[in-house]
């Protein structure tokens, strides 16, 4: 993070979904600050997530079960002695028709993507409060919950759900824990490749981004440090939405009076 103050090292950080994608790459980000980080997921990461000779602590947990985030919580506070940042990282949902997902299927939805973040954000916020500083909670959530989204439904009203989420805790626990959502646009890992198609899917999904790419996890990461250093120390309650400008207005390639190639 260019310019950064440093506020970050030594921070103890857990982020949720921090195996694999976006989520890793954010857990990599503050190892290279010098926090010490723990990763949570249901299972183990296929290789140790570390940068820069600093590693992350993996700790087995289902964050849609209430004790086994206690747990986590219990064992960051009886190791490292406080929690100062959650990246509340972990979701996401497959496709789904919406008009018949079973009742079932949505739940899962929205206790991963909206309960479990709002349970974890209320057990680190007790131990946040020891701390003299107080602590910082991230939500990712995603640019599904700022307009429709089609085949995701329960995924989309979630995400909606945690960002009002964020403005209300905020407003409830200022000033000592401060609040934050980091909004993703349409952002190319892994998942996201499989389910957006070939090379050249991938490029034309692009060319409806102002910025002319799909996001890069990088860009989410660089957001949850600032978010969590003290260059943002009045801010909360806050959406920072991180979408390349968002996505062209479909009904613009129907006339001439917008050139997307600005030729």
């Amino acid at each position: 993070m260019a310019g950064h103050d440093n506020s970050i090292a030594g921070k103890v950080v857990i982020v949720t979904g921090g195996t694999k994608g976006i989520g890793k790459v954010i857990a990599e980000s503050f190892l290279k600050e010098k926090a010490q980080v723990i990763i949570c997921a249901r299972n183990e990461p296929q290789e140790i997530v570390e940068a820069e000779q600093n590693s992350a602590e993996f700790f087995s947990c289902d964050v849609k079960e209430g004790a086994q985030i206690t747990s986590l919580v219990e064992h960051c506070i009886s190791t490292y002695g406080r929690l100062d940042i959650l990246v509340n990282n972990a979701g996401g949902a497959p496709p789904a028709d919406s008009s018949s997902a079973s009742e079932s299927f949505t739940r899962s939805v929205i206790d991963l993507n909206l309960i479990a973040p709002l349970t974890f954000a209320q057990i680190a916020r007790e131990v946040m409060l020891n701390n003299d500083e107080g602590g910082v909670i991230i939500n990712i959530a995603s640019i599904s919950g700022m307009r429709a989204n089609p085949m995701g439904v329960a995924y989309g009203s979630a995400k909606a759900g945690l960002l009002n989420a964020t403005e209300t805790l905020a407003v409830e626990w200022g000033p000592e824990v401060r609040v934050i959502a980091v909004t993703a646009g349409l952002i190319l890992t892994e998942d996201s490749r499989a389910f957006y198609g070939d090379d050249q899917s991938v490029s034309q999904i692009a060319q409806t981004v102002p910025m002319g790419r799909l996001g890069d996890p990088q860009d989410i990461a660089n957001a949850c440090l600032f978010a969590a250093s003290e260059a943002a120390r009045w801010m909360t309650g806050a959406n920072i939405v991180i979408h390349g400008g968002g996505e062209i207005p479909a009904y613009l390639s129907a006339t001439t009076a917008f050139d997307s190639d600005k030729t």
